[in-house]
C-alpha cells in the first residue's frame, strides 16, 4: 500500500514537472524594430562595410531568420506587417499616402490591445498621411513620428507636396529640434521607462536609412576610411547611427528588467537602394550629392524589385531563455508576424480574418518541422509579381499595356542568386506555378479601401 502511494505521489509529481515543461511561455511583451531600406549586406553579420555590433549582437543572442521575406517597398510591407495579409488585398503595392487600411481592420495593435497589451508606434506609419488617418485609429494608444514615409533627418519634412508638413504625436502635428533617428529612439525609450506591470507591444519604425540623409559629425567620423565618396560616406555613418540607437533600445529593455519577459525581432522594410541622396522631391537642406549606398550583394535586384534583393531583407528573433540562438533556413514571411504575435498573446478572432501569415512559433521552437512554403509578392504598380513556391519563384513581368508578360523562373535551391532563367526549359513548370499564382492573385483588392 506505501509503494503505491509512493510510487503514485512520484507520478504525479512526474507529471507536474512534464506539465510545466510543455506549458506556454508567459505572455511576453514585443519590440519590432523596422529600418527603412537596410539593405542584405548592409549589416555586419552580413559582411556589411561598416560595424554593426549592437546588431551583431543581437544575431548572437537570438535566431537568425535567413529567409525572411517582405515587399519590395515600404508601405506594402508595413500594411502586411499589421494585418498579417498580403498587402496586395487592400491593393496597396506603392508607397501610399492615402489611407491603406478599412476602418474596421483588426491590426496586430487592435488585436493585442484587446488582450491588455499597451501598445505605441515610434518612427515612421506611412498608411495614410493626414492626421485624421494615423497610427491612433488603427489600435495604437501612442504614435510618434512621421505620418508619410521618410523624411529630412533634421526638418523633418517628407516629399515637397500635400504631405510635406508630417511629424506628429497622437494625432498632432508638432515641431521639434533634432535628428529623426535620435528624435525616434527617445520616444521610444522614455516609453519603454514609462511601462508599469502590463504587457506592452512597441513598434519602432525608423527612416534610416531611407534618402534623404545627412549626419551629425560624430557619426561621420567613425566611418571607415576605406569609404570615400561623400554620399556614401552618409550612408555609412546612418547605419551606424541606426546601430546605436538600436543599442539604446536593447540597454532600455535590459534597465527595466523586462529583457526576459521581451521578444525582440529587428528587419527591414525592403532592400537597399542606390537611388540619389540630394533627391529634388525632398526640400532642399544641405544634402550630399551622389547615391545612396544600399548594399544587396550577393543577391540580385534591389529595393522595388521583386528579385531576392529587393525583397529579402536580414531578420533577427530574440527572446532570452525561451528561444535558443541558432538559425532558422526556412522562409518566413512578413505577414507571419501577427498569427505568431497573436498566438503569444493569447488572441482569439472572433471570426476569421484570413491571415496569408501563419503562426511560426512551433517551427522556431523545433516543437514542429515547417512545412513547405508558398509565398506571393506583388511589385510596385502590380507590374510584376512573384511566386515563392518552395524551392522555385516565378517571377511574371506585365507589359505597359497589360496584355503581354514575360515569365522568368528561378530554382533557388541551386541559383540562389538568380543567375540563370529556366522558364523557356521548363514550361510545364512555368504553367503550373502560374495557376497557383493566379489563384492567390484573385484576392487581390478584396479588401481595398473604397474611394
Amino acid at each position: 500500500m506505501r509503494i503505491a502511494v509512493i510510487l503514485g505521489l512520484v507520478g504525479l509529481l512526474v507529471g507536474r514537472a512534464v506539465a510545466r515543461e510543455m506549458e506556454p511561455p508567459p505572455r511576453p511583451n514585443i519590440v519590432f524594430i523596422l529600418a527603412d531600406d537596410l539593405g542584405w549586406a548592409d549589416v555586419g553579420f552580413h559582411g556589411g562595410q561598416v560595424p554593426t555590433p549592437n546588431l551583431d549582437r543581437l544575431v548572437s543572442e537570438g535566431v537568425e531568420l535567413e529567409q525572411h521575406y517582405v515587399y519590395p517597398v515600404c508601405s506594402p510591407t508595413r500594411a502586411a506587417f499589421l494585418t498579417g495579409r498580403y498587402a496586395s488585398r487592400f491593393g496597396v503595392s506603392n508607397p501610399q499616402n492615402d489611407r491603406a487600411l478599412p476602418w474596421d481592420t483588426v491590426t496586430l495593435a487592435r488585436a493585442l490591445q484587446s488582450v491588455g497589451y499597451d501598445t505605441a508606434l515610434c518612427g515612421k506609419w506611412h498608411l495614410g498621411s493626414r492626421t485624421e488617418w494615423g497610427p491612433q485609429l488603427f489600435g495604437f494608444d501612442h504614435s510618434y513620428g512621421s505620418l508619410a514615409g521618410g523624411v529630412g533627418p533634421w526638418d523633418h519634412r517628407y516629399k515637397v507636396g500635400p504631405y510635406t508638413y508630417t511629424w506628429h504625436r497622437n494625432g498632432e502635428l508638432v515641431e521639434e529640434k533634432g535628428h529623426v533617428t535620435d528624435l525616434i529612439t527617445r520616444e521610444s525609450v522614455e516609453w519603454l521607462q514609462s511601462r508599469g506591470e502590463r504587457p506592452f507591444f512597441l513598434y519602432v519604425a525608423f527612416t534610416a536609412v531611407h534618402i534623404p540623409i545627412r549626419e551629425p559629425e560624430p557619426y561621420l567620423s567613425r566611418v571607415p576610411s576605406a569609404i570615400q565618396e561623400l554620399s556614401l560616406r552618409e550612408y555609412a555613418a546612418c547605419i551606424t547611427h541606426l546601430d546605436d540607437s538600436v543599442g539604446a533600445i536593447l540597454n532600455a529593455i535590459e534597465k527595466s528588467g523586462k529583457a526576459a519577459r521581451t521578444i525582440v525581432v529587428f528587419t527591414s522594410d525592403n532592400g537597399g537602394t542606390t537611388a540619389r541622396n540630394d533627391d529634388p522631391a525632398y526640400p532642399p537642406d544641405g544634402y550630399a550629392p551622389g547615391r545612396s549606398g544600399g548594399n544587396n550583394r550577393p543577391l540580385r535586384g534591389a529595393k522595388a524589385t521583386v528579385y531576392e534583393g529587393g525583397i529579402r531583407v536580414p531578420a533577427v528573433i530574440r527572446w532570452p531563455g525561451v528561444l535558443k540562438p541558432g538559425k532558422f533556413p526556412h522562409p518566413v514571411h512578413i505577414t507571419d508576424w501577427m498569427p505568431t504575435f497573436c498566438a503569444l498573446a493569447g488572441y482569439q478572432p472572433e471570426h476569421s480574418l484570413k491571415w496569408d501569415g501563419e503562426n511560426i512559433w512551433p517551427f522556431l521552437t523545433g516543437a514542429s518541422e515547417p512545412p513547405p512554403r508558398t509565398i506571393y509578392t506583388v511589385g510596385p504598380g502590380f507590374r510584376s509579381l512573384a511566386l515563392r513556391d518552395q524551392q522555385w519563384k516565378l517571377i511574371i513581368n506585365r507589359g505597359a499595356d497589360d496584355q503581354s508578360e514575360k515569365a522568368e523562373l528561378y530554382d533557388l535551391a541551386n541559383d540562389p542568386y538568380e543567375e540563370k532563367n529556366r522558364a523557356a526549359e521548363l514550361p510545364d513548370k512555368v504553367g503550373e506555378l502560374k495557376a497557383k499564382l493566379v489563384a492567390v492573385a484573385a484576392n487581390d483588392r478584396d479588401a481595398e479601401v473604397k474611394k
